[in-house]
């Protein structure tokens, strides 16, 4: 029986105890296994019945962590990665052949748009743009050889919000892959699935492990789809690990938890930057004054652990800013208990042009906030010193 309430699935959800009868899953540290005999071992890998034959391909570590997410999402099947842009490379690599055509949101992690601009155009895998304020353009964008639409929601950095909804009924009139990293806003807060989509990707390494210990990343969707990507997968290698794998199963129980608390803290960042006169803007889903804030609330439980602002004075202030900053951490990544803050014009999306991160959003002067579970007053404390600096 599935269990319904999400915290029941991320604790109750177990798919495998050795004969020890463990309360908690335990881990499976083994490269390969064994079979009972030669039909046995002839019928696991002719697929004749679902059986663990190699961790590349599975593992009782990595179906439960799976298994979870998928009950989470609402998805048919999944499959789990060493990180979250293995998890994006692999299941575009396992759809898309030659002179295919990707529609994109071009508010994208830098690694991906790198993907797209740099490394797909070798294969002759083109790409166009739109952008997160202009969705009624994507549909003047699609080719005959477009195949899947893209995007990002809540959006890396900015936290731009997309109405999935319209991007749903987009990719189904026009039969396309709609495939939505969810990472910003994880299973608990946004099931991108409900609006639609055929595919929904997590870097794992963030909010889902949550304390900054390990890389993972995971696909889910559609069953035939997953198919693919889990052939791709099975014969390249960028599975995740067994112990990875425990350690991420073990943090989605906490997942429900630590978000409200994030959810909680992150808003009152965003309250308190938004009243502050040396801040340009702020930008939070559940932020009133957030462009997209109705459909943010149309489509997400909470506003995630995510806030972007820009101080005034460009770029020097923003640094004098970063450089006064002295509880939180000045760190790349995010989803933390620790509250992180990053300069993306300097470090996740440095790669890109000054033009191409103005598409994106992206000010010289942009700060993202990764708010932590440390008590708030403390972060905000830090916040206000490091603005009168």
């Amino acid at each position: 029986m599935k269990n319904k309430n999400f915290e029941t699935q991320a604790i109750r959800t177990q798919i495998e105890r050795s004969q020890f009868l463990e309360h908690s899953s335990p881990l499976y540290l083994s490269s390969s296994f064994v079979f009972e005999d030669s039909e046995d071992m002839r019928a696991s890998f002719a697929e004749e019945k679902e059986k663990n034959i190699y961790s590349r391909f599975s593992n009782p570590n990595t179906s439960e962590f799976v298994e979870k997410i998928c009950q989470m999402e609402g998805a048919e099947s999944g499959y789990a990665f060493a990180t979250g842009m293995a998890a994006i490379y692999s299941t575009f690599a396992a759809l898309l052949n030659s002179g295919d055509h990707i529609v994109s949101c071009r508010s994208v992690f830098g690694s991906t748009h790198t993907l797209l601009t740099k490394y797909f155009p070798k294969w002759d895998i083109q790409h166009s743009y739109f952008d997160v304020n202009d969705i009624d353009k994507v549909e003047s964008l699609i080719k005959e050889n477009t195949k899947i639409l893209y995007a990002e929601s809540p959006t890396n950095p900015a936290v731009d919000i997309l109405d999935l909804e319209k991007l749903g009924q987009i990719a189904k009139k026009h039969n396309l892959i709609l495939i939505i990293d969810n990472c910003f806003a994880t299973p608990y807060l946004q099931n991108p699935i409900d609006f639609g989509a055929d595919i929904v990707i997590h870097s794992a390494t963030k909010l889902i492990d949550g304390q900054g210990r390990v890389l993972g990343g995971v696909a889910v969707g559609r069953a035939d789809l997953i198919e693919e990507i889990y052939l791709f997968s099975r014969n390249t290698g960028p599975s995740l690990s067994p112990f990875n794998a425990w350690v991420l199963s073990k943090s989605l129980e906490t997942l429900p938890v630590r978000l409200d608390r994030h959810c909680e803290n992150a808003l009152k960042v965003a309250e308190f930057l938004e009243a502050h006169e040396q801040v340009n803007w702020v930008k939070y889903p559940f932020l009133k004054s957030h462009p997209q804030y109705d459909v943010a609330k149309k489509q997400m439980k909470q506003g995630g652990n995510i806030v972007a602002f820009e101080v005034k004075g460009g770029i020097e202030a923003g640094r004098k800013f970063i450089d006064a900053i002295k509880l939180c951490s000045l760190s790349a990544n995010l989803g933390d208990t620790r509250s992180i803050i990053t300069h993306p014009a300097s470090t996740t999306h440095s790669k890109l042009s000054e033009s191409d991160r103005l598409q994106a959003s992206i000010t010289d002067g942009l700060v993202r906030v990764s708010v932590g579970l440390e008590h708030i007053d403390d972060v905000i404390a830090d916040l206000e010193q490091a603005l009168g600096s």
